[in-house]
């Protein structure tokens, strides 16, 4: 079975290159009491993800070696709804505009205070709902259904089922807010930020994650409807 965490523990991970800044964020948000992963590229982001799963907030630097930050958020929220702060030393608007626009909740220019990055990242993390299952590459959701995020893969009865990058997307919204209902709206604005998406799109792939996930999609047991408002996501019986 997969670990869960308390619910008090937050999960940050940190991509920064500068092996002397990274050590310094890394101190900091372990002595507020955060869980932290670290990396040094985006590729090497990547493998940290896949190994270990989505962490609850990233916090990526603009100027990484090979794959730069914007392109490594962007990866990563094609199949998740991880937010991200992004860190940058170059202090332009146009650019700064468009990261906030396309992928990021925040960012902070270099140099900058702790007391700055810290309110930041918990002005961020207020958004999400549930801190309380780990978000280990395989998430236990009961005896019949596990979920690898990072690999966009479901379990079903030990069976791998594969998911595309907009059901993983979907799900991970869902369960980021397990036990409450979440609005058409919302859904849409998450899953496609940069699109006018309509409601049937979201239905179609709903319908689609439904089919694979469930036993009896007529009768769903997981991901559940709130007629005219939105879905919820519930957790199975894992007893």
């Amino acid at each position: 079975m997969v670990r869960e965490l308390p619910p008090e523990i937050q999960q940050i991970f940190v991509i920064e290159d500068d092996a002397v800044l990274l050590k310094a964020i890394k101190q900091l948000l372990t002595d507020e009491g955060y869980s932290v992963k670290t990396a040094v590229s985006g590729e090497d982001a990547m493998r940290v993800v896949k190994r270990h799963g989505l962490p609850h907030l990233m916090i990526v630097d603009l100027n990484l070696p090979g794959m730069d930050g914007f392109e490594f958020v962007r990866t990563v929220q094609q199949f998740s709804d991880v937010p991200a702060i992004m860190i940058t030393a170059v202090n332009d608007e146009q650019i700064i505009a468009s990261g906030l626009d396309d992928c990021l909740e925040d960012y902070v220019v270099k140099p900058f205070r702790s007391s700055e990055l810290l309110s930041r990242i918990k002005r961020v993390l207020r958004r999400v709902d549930n801190f309380g299952y780990a978000n280990d590459p395989i998430i236990f959701i009961d005896l019949d259904l596990q979920i690898d995020l990072p690999n966009r893969t479901a379990y079903i009865d030990e069976q791998p089922i594969s998911l595309s990058p907009t059901e993983t997307k979907l799900l991970h919204i869902l369960m980021n807010h397990a036990e409450r209902t979440v609005s058409y709206e919302f859904l849409l604005s998450r899953i496609w930020p940069r699109e006018k998406a309509i409601e049937e799109r979201l239905h179609t792939n709903v319908y689609r994650l439904r089919k694979k996930l469930e036993q009896n999609p007529k009768k769903p047991k997981y991901i559940r409807s709130n007629w005219g408002t939105g879905y919820m996501f519930c957790w199975g019986n894992s007893g």
